[in-house]
């Protein structure tokens, strides 16, 4: 009999036990509507109050573009002779295969991708590349117009995976 009853208290301390640590479902829940209720409260709010009429974004040449100025060197000698001074760059990666299967993907579209390493080790994907900084932003921006006059650029962040607004000039040290 006094074994039943030890062995009977362990199963409910074991049922108690584990059933407190099981996360809450509901919750969780109940935090994740609210914060939708307020995000959709937020939304249709901004957009009773005005909504500005949208607009393809314009991209212009400018010289006080701020640059990035790193040392940098190709990863292929054949990319090589195409790095300038200034070069636009379109994403900077830690690992080469994923730097590599993007200037494929660029490749396919008809660009000549120089994939660079700065001594930190990350890579650098290079759309373009010039010896001065105003043919670079002009470059940058020219590109940037071409696919947001197409209505692309979330196509862009798809296709490519990378954010269409965070291209960058950057300044090769030597």
């Amino acid at each position: 009999m006094n074994k039943k009853l030890i062995g009977i208290g362990l199963a409910i301390a074991f049922v108690i036990g584990f059933g407190s640590c099981k996360p809450k479902q509901s919750a969780y829940k109940s935090v994740y509507e609210a914060a939708k209720e307020r995000d959709v409260e937020d939304n249709t709010t901004s957009a009773a109050v005005s909504k500005p009429a949208e607009t393809t974004p314009t991209y212009t040449a400018s010289t006080n573009e701020s640059v990035r100025k790193e040392k940098v060197t190709p990863v292929y000698e054949s990319d090589a002779a195409g790095l300038k001074a200034y070069s636009v760059v379109v994403a900077a990666m830690a690992m080469k295969p994923g730097a590599e299967s993007l200037k494929e993907r660029f490749g396919n579209d008809g660009y000549n991708i120089i994939l660079a390493r700065n001594e930190q080790g990350m890579y650098r994907v290079i759309i373009a590349s010039y010896d001065s900084k105003e043919q670079a932003v002009a470059k940058k921006n020219e590109i940037l117009a071409k696919y947001a006059e197409l209505g692309e650029p979330s196509t862009l962040k798809a296709k490519y995976g990378i954010p269409f607004n965070d291209w960058w000039i950057l300044q090769r040290e030597y």
